[in-house]
């Protein structure tokens, strides 16, 4: 079984999120800590703020910041939303199938419950249990901000309270 790119990107920027709290991120900068394309995470990052998982904030000084806490973002819930709503196979459409064994088949059956303990796994977790070693995270991904990024964080930090 594998999970699409969008799917791993829309984990990567929650966690990327979930690191610095205080700080409203950019996608060029999320971008370039994963070395992914700003493109792929304009689309995750509108996905995330459509289903009210992330706020964005546009203009000068703007970013993204988590809209809950991390330990209300269940990973399955998450997973579900990325990979969307499409049958795992064919057969599973509400269209007309075309494969010829439909009728008889127990393929779907085993796909189905297969996909639903996977789901069912990713419920156990949150995105809190995804970045319980911050510190171990955050040197990996986040660079120090400057001086001037730094205060106006903190400002905004601030402003938020």
């Amino acid at each position: 079984m594998r999970l699409t790119s969008f799917s791993d990107y829309t984990l990567r920027v929650l966690m990327y999120l979930a690191l610095e709290r205080d700080r409203l991120a950019t996608i060029p900068e999320i971008a370039a800590a994963y070395g992914v394309s700003r493109n792929h995470l304009m689309k995750v990052v509108h996905q995330l703020g459509q289903a009210g998982v992330i706020e964005t904030v546009r203009g000068k000084g703007g970013g993204l910041r988590l809209a809950r806490e991390p330990g209300a973002i269940r990973i399955g819930a998450i997973v579900r939303e990325a990979e969307g709503a499409g049958p795992i196979v064919e057969c599973l459409s509400h269209g007309a199938s075309t494969c010829p064994i439909t009728p008889v088949c127990r393929l779907s059956r085993v796909l189905v419950e297969g996909f639903d303990a996977l789901y069912d796994h990713l419920d156990r977790y949150t995105l809190a249990d995804l970045v319980g070693n911050r510190r171990a995270l955050s040197s990996v991904l986040v660079s120090p901000p400057t001086s001037e990024a730094k205060r106006k964080s903190t400002a905004r930090a601030a402003a938020r309270r």
